[in-house]
Formats: structure tokens, C-alpha cells, sequence
């Protein structure tokens, strides 16, 4: 029951109380006094008392209605600023923080309410903004980090973790949700419980799926764990390709080394023949030359890969730089039964490259291709092709096997080592036409057939779609 009604009903009750009251004790003395008249006038007076009766029954259904009214009319002003604080009140309460009371309580018990009510909404609106920003603040700086964060409550929830953790992780639940929900490592799950139960865990490495993590956990003051999460996986693979470049450097040169030694020791023996002299010294000089090369195609490799290389393209004959190419290959194409020839497109003639790039792809490609072709042609082409051009070579020689393409332009990988190192390659040539490639906004494209042939090129955007 609303206020104002309850004011009125205890109103009501009271006025009915007094005037019955009223009623009743006029009723008596009138009576009183007229029994103590004569006898004779009893009738009379009975009719009488009956009239007063009723007529005082009148004036108190009356003076109740008034009552009743002025109850009414006092009430109102009293229980509507009460009743306006509890509207107020209920919506700070639901989080509607703009409620206010109006500025047209004033004065009393009710004033002084209405005023602590308002500042106490002020204060509080002032102290949720100021938890929003803070919210806000912590929310940019774990989604700014490299690391992935978790938080995690007492109760197991994950109750927060910003998007470097779900990428990391896998994760696409929408927080809180339960630690189960992680993934089931159990250097993990053993470092979660070690901090839940209020000690540090050791810092150390998590594999999930294919990644390699760093873990780190901490336990919080009121219960609870947060987990940092680095991905190490960049890392280790830099360092096996550290190591495997090591390798493979180590044993490119090893080999050359090994027969130049074994060369050199044979030369100290005086009775050799000078046939076989000439021989060994034309050997010795072969493979010099072949970690020179291995040499210099790692300082062009690492230059090209270490930015101290900058393309400076132009406007180039196509033709032209093809049959630099071709010249000094003629001879050894010429001595396999191999011809060599160009395929220059109408609309392909000219590209925008650097010279020195264009001429070193098209002698790796070419170098490349002669090496495993003993039979057929070796084509050195371009032509027109989204927005750009693609200069290649085309062979028909042993071919390259599907399993090996995906991993052809890696350093020193040979989809047949042996092979390859007889032919004298170093396994650096198809790597740098692809840095090469990149270096200009281009790509790199390989296709084969195992007995039928293969057709290695890069694509080098027009000049107009470079410069955008």
C-alpha cells in the first residue's frame, strides 16, 4: 500500500474514532439531562432524544468527510517526495546513475534525505567512470601486449585474457568460462595448479598444437592466478635454421676442401706424372671456384636478407639481358646437345626491374636448368601477366618431384642432393631469385614433372601498379 494511502486509512481511522467518540458522550449528557425532566414529558422527550440522534449522526458523517478530505490534502505533499526518493533510490540501484532527486525538496527530514541521496549518486557516478577508465586502461595494455594473458579466479574461471592469448590458445569462449576449457598440457595444467594453491611455478615451455610457449604463472593476493603465455615458436625455428644453415654450409665447403686437400698431398710426391699433375691442379682449381661461388651467393643472399641491398629498377629490354644470359651458356648447352633459346612475348618485352636482379634471376634459372637437362631445351621466356611480367626458364630435364616444390627456394635444399652437388650447384641460386623477386613486390612460381620438364619464374608488377 502506497504511503499516501496508508496516511489517509490511519486518518480515516482516527477521525472516525473521535467522532464517535464525540458522538457518543453528546448522545449520553443530552439524555441525562432530559430524563431529568418531568415524567409526564417522556414521550416527548423521546421523540427529541431520536431528532438529536439523528441529526448528530448527520453532522459526524459530515465532520468524518471533511476529515477525510483534509487527510487527503495534507497527505499528498508528505508522501510524494518520499515516494520520489524511492523512484530514485530503486534506479541508483539497477545502475541507472543519472536519477536525481528534484531540486524542489527542500527543507525537513525529507531535504536533508533528498540531498545525501543526491550527492551519494554523484559519488557514485563519479567513482564508476573512474572504474571504467581504469577498465578501459587495463583492457588496451593486455591487448597491446605480445604475450598472451589469462586471469584466472579461485573458483577455476578464466575471468579474463586478451586476443594474443585466444590466438595462441584457440580459444573463442566468451569470458567467464571454465579452466577446463585450456588446453589439457600437463606442464600447464600443473603450473596452474601450483599458483591456485598459492606458490610460484618454475618459468617453462608448453607445446600446444604446433606452437612452442613460454609459461609463466603467478598467484594473486585475494586467490586466484595469472598466466603469461610468449610464443617461442619464431624463435626455435630461427634457431634450426640456424642450425641446419651451419650444417649445410659446413658441409658445402667441407667437400671441396677435402678434395683440394687430398690433392694438394698427392701433388708433394715428386714422381708424379705431369699429365696427372695438371689433372689434379685443374681439380684443385675447379673446386676453389666452386666455393667461390658458394661464397658469394651467401654475402648476396645475406645482403639481400639483411636490407643492405636496395633495388633501383628501370626500364628494361627483356631481350637484351636474356642474351647476356645465354652467351657465356652456349658452349656448355652446345656440349650437352642441349639447345638454348629465348622466348620473348610482343606484349613482355620491356620490365621494370633492377638490371642487376633481372640478370641474376635469369642466369640462376638458366644455370639451374642446363644443370639437370641432358636432352632437349632450355627456354628462357617472358610474358604478360596480371599486371605484371613473368620471366622465367622452361626445361625438359629429370624433373622435380611434387613432395620437393613447396621447398625448393629454401637454402641449400636439393630435392637430390647427390645429384645436384655432382653438377656443381650450391643450393643457394633459387633462394636468392625469390629474395630477389620479393625485394621488387613480386613472387615466385615452380612448376614440374618428373621426366617431362620443369618451368621456374618470377613475376615482376608493372612500373604504374610498383609504384602504388
Amino acid at each position: 500500500m502506497r504511503l499516501a494511502q496508508r496516511i489517509v486509512v490511519n486518518s480515516f481511522v482516527v477521525a472516525t474514532l473521535l467522532v464517535g467518540i464525540v458522538l457518543f458522550a453528546v448522545e449520553r449528557r443530552v439524555t441525562e439531562r432530559v430524563r431529568a425532566e418531568e415524567p409526564t414529558a417522556a414521550a416527548s422527550a423521546d421523540e427529541f432524544l431520536s431528532k438529536v440522534r439523528r441529526d448528530i449522526v448527520i453532522a459526524g458523517f459530515a465532520a468524518l468527510l471533511v476529515g477525510v478530505a483534509l487527510a487527503q490534502v495534507l497527505a499528498a505533499p508528505v508522501a510524494r517526495p518520499i515516494e520520489e526518493l524511492r523512484d530514485v533510490a530503486r534506479g541508483l540501484a539497477a545502475g541507472d546513475l543519472t536519477q536525481r532527486p528534484s531540486r524542489a525538496i527542500a527543507g525537513g527530514e525529507v531535504g536533508d534525505l533528498a540531498e545525501a541521496l543526491r550527492r551519494l549518486a554523484e559519488q557514485l557516478e563519479a567513482r564508476l567512470q573512474a572504474l571504467h577508465g581504469e577498465e578501459a586502461l587495463l583492457v588496451a595494455l593486455t591487448e597491446s601486449l605480445n604475450e598472451g594473458v589469462i586471469a584466472v579466479d579461485a573458483r577455476q574461471r578464466v575471468v579474463r585474457i586478451n586476443e594474443t592469448a585466444r590466438q595462441l590458445l584457440r580459444l573463442r569462449e566468451p569470458v567467464p568460462f571454465p579452466a577446463d576449457f585450456l588446453p589439457r598440457d600437463r606442464t600447464l595444467r600443473e603450473a596452474l595448479a601450483a599458483v591456485l594453491s598459492g606458490s610460484d611455478a618454475v618459468p617453462d615451455e608448453v607445446r600446444v598444437d604446433d606452437r612452442t610457449l613460454s609459461l609463466t604463472a603467478r598467484p594473486l593476493p585475494g586467490g586466484g592466478a595469472v598466466l603469461a603465455l610468449y610464443d617461442l615458436t619464431p624463435v626455435r625455428r630461427l634457431e634450426a635454421v640456424r642450425r641446419d644453415f651451419v650444417a649445410n654450409v659446413s658441409h658445402e665447403l667441407r667437400t671441396p676442401l677435402t678434395v683440394i686437400g687430398g690433392f694438394v698431398e698427392t701433388l708433394q710426391d715428386e714422381a708424379l706424372p705431369a699429365e696427372l699433375r695438371r689433372q689434379f691442379l685443374a681439380m684443385c682449381e675447379g673446386n676453389v671456384r666452386r666455393m667461390q661461388r658458394i661464397v658469394d651467393d651467401l654475402l648476396d643472399l645475406s645482403r639481400i636478407e639483411s636490407g643492405g641491398w636496395v633495388p633501383n629498377p628501370i626500364d628494361l629490354d627483356v631481350a637484351v639481358v636474356a642474351a647476356e644470359v645465354c652467351s657465356p651458356l652456349h658452349a656448355a648447352a652446345t656440349a650437352k646437345g642441349v639447345a638454348l633459346r629465348t622466348e620473348i612475348g610482343a606484349d613482355a618485352g620491356h620490365l621494370y626491374i633492377d638490371p642487376t636482379a633481372a640478370r641474376q634471376i635469369l642466369s640462376n634459372l638458366a644455370e639451374n636448368a642446363l644443370r639437370h637437362t641432358t636432352t632437349g631445351e632450355v627456354v628462357l621466356f617472358s610474358q604478360n601477366e596480371d599486371g605484371g611480367t613473368r620471366i622465367g626458364v622452361r626445361d625438359t630435364g629429370t624433373g622435380i618431384g611434387a613432395e620437393h616444390l613447396p621447398r625448393i627456394f629454401e637454402r641449400f635444399y636439393r630435392a637430390d642432393p647427390g645429384r645436384s652437388r655432382e653438377a656443381g650447384g650450391t643450393g643457394l641460386g633459387l633462394a636468392i631469385v625469390r629474395h630477389l623477386a620479393e625485394s621488387h613486390g613480386g613472387k615466385v612460381k615452380a612448376e614440374s614433372q618428373p621426366g617431362v620438364g620443369t618451368t621456374i619464374s618470377a613475376w615482376i608488377p608493372r612500373a604504374d601498379a610498383a609504384a602504388d
